[in-house]
């Protein structure tokens, strides 16, 4: 059994171990987890005494085959908590990360199990971000950034890089959401800036707006 805050650094060394693949640094970690590098150095002790994480000295910690395990679980309630939240509890996108956060740690593995069953064993949360499944396996999707486009083409919207409610709520502003066709109309080479078509609309949008919308080419 662990901790919440053990849990969201297994969470966090998971996540950041997709752009460090050699090891996830103390300063990486402290900045992901908004602490100083002491207490990173400490949870990292208490992890690695626990035989969750892999420890090398100038390499960086990465999360051992029990790490990586355990993260997954908590990846799993949460993004099935915020299925759940939207999908049945009708909250906005925008609302249900915080929420998800707190019940991500429930220790219960049969209110897991009997919660994907009731919500039909979905395979994305309301972000596009893949549900895992009992087994810890991920759906991959075929996707890139709509700023990798180029003029004329176009894609379906099929997830969030950035998830902060921020971000969500400029979506919501612009009716941009998941499953809508979006199209590049023109690409500015000074800045990276886009016109695009959406439903019929156009919409001239940053580079970092385009940077944070996963695109599914048909």
């Amino acid at each position: 059994m662990f901790s919440f805050s053990e849990e969201n650094y297994l969470k966090a060394i998971f996540h950041l171990e997709r752009k460090y693949q050699a090891g996830v640094s103390t300063n990486a970690l402290a900045e992901e987890m908004d602490t100083k590098a002491s207490s990173v150095t400490d949870m990292i002790k208490k992890l690695s005494e626990k035989e969750l994480v892999i420890y090398k000295k100038y390499q960086g910690v990465k999360l051992s085959e029990l790490g990586k395990k355990t993260a997954i679980e908590v990846i799993r309630k949460h993004r099935l908590w915020e299925y759940f939240l939207v999908e049945k509890l009708n909250f906005n996108w925008d609302e249900v990360h915080d929420i998800a956060e707190q019940l991500e740690h429930i220790k219960s593995e049969k209110l897991t199990q009997e919660l994907d069953k009731f919500l039909g064993f979905p395979k994305r949360d309301p972000h596009g971000d893949p549900i895992p499944d009992a087994e810890g396996n991920f759906s991959v999707a075929n996707k890139m950034l709509l700023s990798e486009l180029g003029k004329a083409e176009k894609g379906i919207c099929v997830g969030v890089k950035d998830s902060s409610s921020e971000f969500l709520r400029f979506l919501d502003k612009n009716n941009i959401s998941l499953g809508k066709e979006i199209k590049v109309l023109e690409k500015e080479a000074f800045d990276g800036s886009m016109l695009i078509l959406i439903e019929e609309r156009e919409l001239r949008i940053s580079q970092l707006i385009s940077n944070n919308l996963y695109i599914k080419i048909q």
